[in-house]
């Protein structure tokens, strides 16, 4: 085993907690989107509250034990329905987050504009974040690979398809 330590400098550590905030930023923003699309009436927290309120009253004065249960476990259900919305990003703000830095998550994740669309993000959010559609159906990595091994990467590619 070597006795030499590795040691990151400053500005590798940096660059490792910038791509975490990216990633954090590009998956609340994509959860906020697909929270969005769930069918259904949306049910404010004040409601649960509300509801949850006249459950725990209901369980108090409920004989029946079967039906003490179920309302024991609809009280837990709306506990929780509670916790998470409270825990929910605010999806303006998750939105906000994405277009900041969804550009440079892109760039360095090779992730294109359309895989984006099929993941749901708006095209205007993406504008916004300075993600264009590009002509080209290819990726920046099978360019870069094109670049590096030019007519081979076409016989490649060719072989492929």
């Amino acid at each position: 085993m070597s006795s030499s330590k590795r040691f990151m400098t400053e500005e590798h550590k940096q660059a490792i907690a910038a791509g975490r905030s990216e990633g954090l930023a590009v998956r609340r923003y994509l959860e906020s989107l697909q929270a969005a699309s769930r069918p259904g009436r949306r049910v404010s927290v004040e409601e649960l509250r509300e509801r949850l309120k006249v459950t725990v009253q209901a369980i108090e004065t409920e004989d029946d034990p079967l039906a003490r249960l179920e309302l024991i476990q609809d009280r837990i259900d709306l506990e929780r329905r509670i916790e998470a919305a409270a825990t929910e990003n605010d999806f303006a703000a998750a939105e906000s987050a994405f277009i900041l830095v969804a550009r440079h998550y892109a760039e360095r994740k090779s992730i294109s504009y359309q895989a984006f669309r099929e993941a749901g993000v708006p095209a205007s959010v993406l504008k916004a974040a300075g993600i264009r559609q590009t002509r080209s159906t290819r990726g920046q990595s099978s360019q870069a690979f094109e670049e590096l091994f030019g007519e081979e990467a076409e016989e490649f590619e060719d072989e492929l398809n």
